[in-house]
């Protein structure tokens, strides 16, 4: 997507219907091209009166939402997070997912958490434990530490100084269609597309800064 304003909305990496049976099509098409598009068009529009503000990155926005207009600082923090959200989910979803593959992400899992199934666990109770709407994440702290934490609505961690890895869009338009009120069934199916290559690359990333 643009690095600052207008903001678009970029195309998935993936066809709509690459992560059947686990995320069924319509929902693919439904989130990404009206919730996520929703969420860039709202964002342009709560910054198009503003352009000392339109060169700040996506990242930028964010962090530097308690020094915005007031008027302009919930659409800001509402869509700026649901456009950084969406993507960052989008991009850690892949149709030729291996579950754990060898890789320094999972050894370093495995390592911390005592297994990989211990952490696998913990995630989706994390995500389970998500009340209405939000995300569960993988973050690496100022320490190099993987936690695992939860955000509600579009708040994201990078107001928390924290450093993701991985997310899981826990909204229901996330998963209703195919999976109705079950969210533990989503949770499962979503372990079985995980780019974890892709998490990988976000991980040394996290660890180099």
């Amino acid at each position: 997507m643009n690095e600052h304003y207008p903001f678009v909305n970029p195309p998935l990496p993936y066809a709509y219907d690459a992560l059947e049976p686990f995320i069924d099509t319509k929902t693919m098409e439904l989130h990404h091209d009206r919730h996520l598009q929703t969420y860039v068009d709202n964002l342009n529009k709560a910054l198009k009166d503003y352009p000392a503000y339109q060169y700040l990155s996506l990242e930028q926005l964010i962090a530097y939402i308690p020094y915005l207009p007031p008027d302009i600082q919930t659409a800001v923090r509402n869509n700026a997070g649901g456009v950084y959200n969406h993507i960052f989910y989008f991009s850690n979803l892949t149709n030729e997912s291996t579950v754990f593959p060898p890789n320094q992400l999972i050894s370093y899992l495995a390592s911390y958490f005592g297994s990989l199934t211990e952490f696998q666990n913990e995630f989706s109770q994390a995500a389970l434990s998500v009340f209405g709407s939000g995300y569960a994440w993988l973050v690496l702290d100022s320490n190099n530490t993987p936690q695992i934490v939860t955000t509600a609505n579009q708040d994201t961690p990078l107001s928390q100084n924290l450093c993701p890895i991985l997310n899981i869009d826990v909204w229901e338009h996330a998963y209703y269609l195919k999976h109705y009120n079950e969210r533990i069934n989503y949770i499962k199916d979503w372990f079985r597309v995980v780019n974890w290559d892709n998490a990988n690359a976000y991980f040394i990333n996290c660890m180099t800064m």
